[in-house]
C-alpha cells in the first residue's frame, strides 16, 4: 500500500514512521506480517545458549579471537530476533527494522571469522607444511575481507532505512547486496582452500596419521558450517536483489528455513 492511501499525516516506514496496527493496516507495513513470537523467541533461546556453550568452550581452550568473534556473532543474532518481536507488536517499528536489517544481517561475519582462526590452528596442529598458505595468512587475508564486508553491510542497512522513498531505500540496499557479494566471494576462496588442504591432506600419510577420527569428525563439521554460511549468503544476495519490497523479502517461512535455521545449525552444530 502506497503511503498516500494511508490516513492523513501518517508515515508507514523511515525514521518518521508513525503507524501502528491501530490507524494504519498490516498490509502497508515493509514486511506486511508480524513475525511470529514463538519461532523468534525460539532462536533467541538458541542462540543465546550457542553463546553460553562458545563462551565456555572459549575459557577453556583460551582461544580467545574464536571466542570473541562467535560471542559478537551471537549476541548480534539475539538483538536481531529482539528486533523481529518488536515488528511483531508493531510491524511500522523503525527501531525494530533497524535492529534487524542490520544485525541479522551482518552477524554471520563473525562467525566467518571465527571458522578463519579455527582452520589456521587446525592447520597449525595438522601439518603446516602441506598448507600452500602460512597459517596466518587465513588471518591477514579474510579477516580484513570479512570486515570491509561489516562494513559495506552495515552502512547499506543503515542508508536503507533513512531512505524517504523506494529509490533511496534501494541505494542503501545496493550496498548491503556488495557487501554480501563480496563475502559470497570470499567464502568461495576460502572453502577452495580449505577442500584444497583436505585433499591434500588425505594424500600425504603423515599428516593423515595425525588427522584422529574426533579430529576428522571436527573439520568435517567446520567445513560443513562454511557451505551453511554460503548458502545462506547466497539466499540473502537473492532476496535483496529486488529491494525490500519483493515478495521473497516477505517471506517469513523462506527466511526462517534458509536464514535462521542455516545459521542456528551451524552455531550449535
Amino acid at each position: 500500500m502506497s503511503a498516500t492511501q494511508l490516513p492523513n499525516g501518517y508515515k508507514s516506514f523511515g525514521p518518521k514512521a508513525n503507524c501502528t496496527l491501530e490507524v494504519c493496516p498490516l498490509e502497508a507495513s515493509l514486511l506486511r506480517y508480524q513475525p511470529s513470537i514463538p519461532v523468534n523467541g525460539t532462536f533467541i533461546g538458541l542462540f543465546a545458549l550457542a553463546m553460553i556453550i562458545h563462551t565456555i568452550q572459549g575459557l577453556r581452550s583460551r582461544n580467545w579471537g574464536f571466542m570473541a568473534s562467535m560471542i559478537g556473532g551471537c549476541l548480534l543474532e539475539i538483538i536481531g530476533y529482539v528486533g523481529r518481536l518488536i515488528l511483531h507488536d508493531n510491524p511500522f517499528s523503525f527501531g525494530g527494522f533497524l535492529l534487524q536489517i542490520i544485525c541479522i544481517t551482518v552477524a554471520p561475519v563473525f562467525f566467518c571469522a571465527a571458522i578463519y582462526v579455527t582452520l589456521s590452528k587446525v592447520i597449525i596442529n595438522v601439518d603446516r607444511s602441506i598448507s600452500r598458505f602460512h597459517p596466518s595468512l587465513f588471518y591477514y587475508i579474510f579477516i580484513p575481507c570479512d570486515i570491509v564486508s561489516l562494513v559495506l553491510q552495515a552502512t547499506g542497512g543503515a542508508l536503507s532505512t533513512v531512505g524517504n522513498n523506494k529509490a533511496q531505500v534501494q541505494k542503501g540496499v545496493n550496498v548491503s547486496l556488495a557487501g554480501l557479494i563480496f563475502q559470497v566471494v570470499c567464502l568461495v576462496a576460502f572453502c577452495a582452500l580449505f577442500a584444497d588442504y583436505l585433499i591434500t591432506c588425505a594424500r600425504k600419510p603423515e599428516a593423515r596419521e595425525r588427522m584422529t577420527k574426533r579430529m576428522q569428525m571436527f573439520v568435517a563439521f567446520l567445513f560443513l558450517s562454511s557451505l551453511l554460511i554460503l548458502v545462506r549468503c547466497s539466499y540473502r544476495i537473492e532476496e535483496l536483489k529486488e529491494g525490500y519490497f519483493s515478495e521473497m523479502f516477505r517471506n517469513e517461512p523462506l527466511f526462517i528455513g534458509l536464514e535462521s535455521s542455516y545459521v542456528a545449525a551451524r552455531e550449535l552444530g
